[in-house]
């Protein structure tokens, strides 16, 4: 016979879920066991969609919560490993940077040119060589690009200063937002996802509207609350397919300031994340090693 270890607690209440493609799911006298000391509501509906693998929710009501000594009911989650020997599929999720596109309404578009044209190499070299020297003009804020703390803080470390390991490279998950009503995502949304030390992807779907003045409109971005919740749980970098990973309405940006203030890159104007699966990938995503600079574009992409 099993008996009771020392300690064991487990948290009894009623829930009612809402999802934020709409519907719900309830449920009277649920059980769940317990971790640690936190039995406040937050903490209870966190564990409770991480326990269901709830996706998308957006409110969890707790209600007739009580505590009872009772033996937990399963053994600690381990984490699946990769099957070793297996050829990786790579996955593009950059956009293209062409000569005139907007990436952030307000800023210049790239300027792409000849520095040195084919034709003009011809007087330089031996008949029948050519060579084509190009010249880019822009912001760093162009086509899908990483952020450093730099561009938030003036201590924080730029784009030079960031270790390799901290941008390729790195065990990826996925979170699907996609046809959500709400704009806001908040840290529900992550609830039923390992982030600790991971690369957390969030695909909205936004990136449809890239290159047309839709993009730049009534965007999904992340609440403080996720990215606090993100901060805490110890994700490695966060990346989102949308114009930018705050809400831009006012001149507040709560996300930038959690995340990149704990020292965790942001990558914005992801796209092709509907390829991905929800766990089991690598992702990378790293720029040139430019001193001084907070921004800059990369060739972010997956490993599968």
């Amino acid at each position: 016979m099993t008996g009771k270890r020392s300690g064991e607690r487990r948290v009894v209440f009623d829930f009612q879920v809402e999802f934020l493609n709409g519907g719900g799911v309830q449920g009277q006298d649920f059980r769940l066991d317990m971790h640690g000391d936190d039995a406040s509501d937050e903490s209870v509906a966190r564990a409770l969609v991480a326990d269901l693998r709830l996706l998308m929710v957006k409110q969890v009501h707790i209600r007739n919560k009580r505590l009872i000594d009772e033996p937990h009911k399963r053994p600690a989650a381990g984490g699946a490993a990769l099957a070793p020997g297996t050829e990786a599929r790579l996955v593009d999720l950059s956009h293209t940077i062409e000569d005139g596109m907007i990436t952030y309404k307000g800023l210049p578009a790239p300027h792409v040119c000849d520095f040195l044209s084919r034709e003009a190499s011809k007087s330089r070299y031996a008949e029948g060589t050519t060579f084509h020297i190009g010249r880019i003009d822009m912001v760093a804020n162009t086509g899908t690009y990483l952020d450093a703390p730099f561009h938030r803080y003036g201590d924080g470390l730029d784009i030079s200063q960031l270790a390799l390991p901290r941008l390729a490279d790195l065990d990826a998950v996925l979170v699907r937002i996609a046809g959500s009503a709400a704009r806001a995502i908040d840290a529900l949304a992550f609830a039923a996802v390992a982030v600790a030390g991971k690369a957390v992807l969030v695909q909205t779907d936004w990136a449809r509207h890239w290159r047309t003045d839709q993009y730049f409109e009534g965007h999904p971005y992340l609440t403080e609350a996720a990215a606090l919740y993100l901060k805490e749980q110890g994700a490695a970098l966060v990346g989102i397919d949308s114009f930018n990973i705050d809400d831009t309405a006012g001149g507040h940006r709560p996300v930038h300031t959690v995340l990149l203030g704990a020292g965790i890159p942001i990558v914005e104007h992801l796209c092709g994340l509907a390829q991905l699966p929800p766990a089991g990938f690598r992702f990378s995503a790293v720029p040139p090693p430019v001193k001084g600079m907070g921004t800059f574009p990369v060739r972010a992409f997956a490993a599968l």
